[in-house]
């Protein structure tokens, strides 16, 4: 795994490739957010932002939308997969919030993930980009990048956010996990464009000779190919005459 002053490098040179990274979700306070993020599950973002503009306007405050029935909010939630579980969970988040916390998102990770449908994830997603809470989300796209990269390793995502944590001030997380989730869509895809990549020279992936698309691989001689055997052709065999 790389050093910190060499993940700060790497992360430097991402941010300048991918500059304003930010969370691609609309939303205008914690709970817009706090929603958002439990729809975005198993969605793309422009799924949701196609659906929330309504939504918030139906059930602007916590208050509201633990007033919903799974009848009523299915529907509206419908294109963003999984409705019926995500229905669940945003009327149970909802009114945890009002029970627990007057309706407001508390800042704190250990009450966020107490709520219903939030894990760590949307929980440093929350914390990060409308609590001012600095917090690392790790998705499937920080995941497979900071492993290819060579600044974490783990298939676990807390293990990859306490390394990543490690090597940064807590200043630079939120934005470092925005860097990461937008390379992951834009050129670290699972079939990467290394081609387009800023980071190759000290990418583990690109650089390992085993990788097709790395500059080892494509200075390492190619393994001769063995000549197949030339199959005797059928009727081949001499047939001896018999003596007169």
């Amino acid at each position: 795994m790389k050093t910190a002053a060499a993940t700060r490098e790497i992360l430097d040179l991402l941010e300048g490739q991918h500059p304003g990274a930010d969370t691609e979700l609309h939303f205008k306070n914690a709970f817009q957010l706090l929603t958002a993020t439990i729809l975005s599950a198993q969605s793309t973002d422009q799924g949701v932002n196609r659906v929330t503009p309504a939504l918030f306007k139906r059930y602007p405050d916590a208050k509201a939308l633990a007033k919903a029935t799974p009848a009523e909010l299915e529907p509206q939630i419908h294109s963003t997969g999984f409705f019926r579980q995500k229905s669940k969970a945003l009327i149970g988040m909802a009114s945890a919030l009002v029970e627990r916390h007057q309706g407001q998102v508390p800042a704190s990770m250990d009450a966020l993930v107490d709520l219903p449908g939030v894990g760590r994830k949307t929980a440093n997603v929350v914390l990060g980009h409308a609590l001012g809470v600095p917090g690392l989300p790790v998705d499937r796209h920080v995941l497979r990048v900071a492993n290819r990269i060579g600044i974490a390793e783990s298939d676990d995502p807390i293990v990859v956010e306490q390394q990543l944590c490690g090597a940064l001030p807590p200043k630079r997380w939120t934005r470092t996990s925005d860097t990461l989730i937008l390379h992951g869509r834009r050129i670290c895809n699972p079939r990467p464009l290394c081609d387009r990549c800023a980071v190759t020279s000290m990418c583990d992936f690109f650089t390992d000779p085993d990788n097709p698309s790395g500059p080892r691989a494509a200075a390492r001689p190619a393994t001769p190919r063995k000549k197949a055997a030339k199959a005797k052709p059928r009727g081949s065999t001499r047939v001896r005459r018999p003596r007169r």
